[in-house]
Parts: structure tokens; sequence; C-alpha cells
């Protein structure tokens, strides 16, 4: 499979549609407090005028899994992306729920301790993928700050492919060829990395990420 690509923190439907032309594989919309929050009514709006094709995950962050229920259907979501320690009890809800049609991603924030918590994680068969990002203080995600790329290769990333981990946390046009170089993952994920301002797309810079990503997947394929 080739890689994944997802432009997330999406706030309008032109913004979105970067992603589309640009061919990436999936938008992210934001249900939670950042520069980039947006509201279930803004999304149902937004998603109705986007190819069906292409994935719409819902990045939620300490929801309750009515919130979470309720917005997958009324913005016809395609995935969600959960941002908060959780047991299986939650997804196995939403499996259960929406069924094998709804692609369910959990986070893990690289650290001391994401091996031994990413080691976990895959034996739960309603997860579909982890995403590995950085984390602040303040902020769960959206930081553009990246994690150590080369620890995390040497220990999280092993069988990256196979794992399905996704890389998140600072990447944009100019570092996104290094990162899957280095990690080899199943898909990387931007976001402020692509931005004009905050919650405002550069269409450039969309198209860029796309470009540079496929660009350096086809080369670690030769």
């Amino acid at each position: 499979m080739s890689l994944w690509i997802k432009i997330c923190g999406n706030t309008s439907l032109a913004d979105a549609q970067f992603a589309v032309d640009a061919g990436a594989d999936a938008v992210g919309f934001v249900f939670a407090p950042s520069p980039r929050r947006v509201t279930a009514a803004q999304v149902a709006s937004v998603t109705p005028g986007l190819p069906a094709a292409i994935e719409k995950i819902g990045v939620f962050v300490d929801a309750p899994a009515q919130e979470i229920i309720d917005a997958v259907r009324l913005c016809r979501l395609t995935g969600v992306q959960l941002h908060f320690a959780v047991g299986s009890d939650l997804p196995a809800q939403l499996r259960a729920e929406f069924g094998s049609g709804l692609r369910i991603l959990r986070v893990l924030h690289f650290g001391p301790h994401a091996t031994e918590q990413g080691s976990s994680m895959p034996i739960d068969p309603n997860i579909d993928g982890i995403l590995v990002d950085s984390r602040t203080e303040r902020a769960v995600g959206g930081t553009g700050i990246a994690f150590d790329w080369t620890a995390a290769a040497q220990t999280l990333f092993k069988n990256a492919k196979e794992r399905k981990l996704i890389a998140a946390g600072g990447l944009h046009p100019d570092n996104v060829a290094t990162a899957i170089a280095t990690l080899a993952p199943w898909g990387v994920d931007v976001s402020s990395g692509v931005e004009a301002a905050p919650g405002k797309k550069d269409r450039a810079k969309v198209f860029a990420f796309v470009a540079n990503a496929r660009a350096a997947e086809s080369k670690s394929d030769r």
C-alpha cells in the first residue's frame, strides 16, 4: 500500500479542497480547543462538498463517546483520531456503532515510555493505526514541534508499516522526505506545517508537502 497522507486542521471547504487537489488520502477536522477548532455544524457543511474517496477524520480530545458518535453521523466522518488515554471500551463502542467502515486511530506522544505504550496498542483489534505525535505542556497536537526521529526509528518505528504507524508533529514540506527516510512510516500527518496562518491552509505548501512525501516514498521503494 502507498503512503497514507493526511492534511489536518482544516477549517473550510476551500482549504480541504487543497488536500483533495494535491492528492492527499485524508483531511482532518479538529473538534477540540485549538486555533483550528471547528464545530460539528461547520464540518457538516464542508464534507458534502468533498469527494467520497477522500477520508474525513475527526480529531477528538477528552470527548464523551456520544459526542463523537453524534459528530461522526452529522459530519459523515469516515474516521476518528482519539487524542486521549482511553481503555478498550471507547474503540469497541465506536466499532460496534459504525462497523469496519470507520477508521479508528489512537494517538501516542513520543517520549520515554512510548515504545512500551505503543507495543500494547496494536493488540486492540478495534484500533486501525497509531498516530505518533509530539506534545507540549499547552498542546496535545498541532504543536509544530518534531519528536526525535532517530530515537523513534530505533525503537517505536520498527515494522512501522505493518503496525500502521503515522508520523506527525513538526512536519512541513522541507522535512517530510527526511522523516519518511528515517522512520519509514505507514503514513504522515501535517497541520501547522502547511498553513499560511493558524487555521488557514497555504495551497502551495499543501501541494509541496504531498509531492515531496510521494517522491520520498517512491525513492524509498527503489
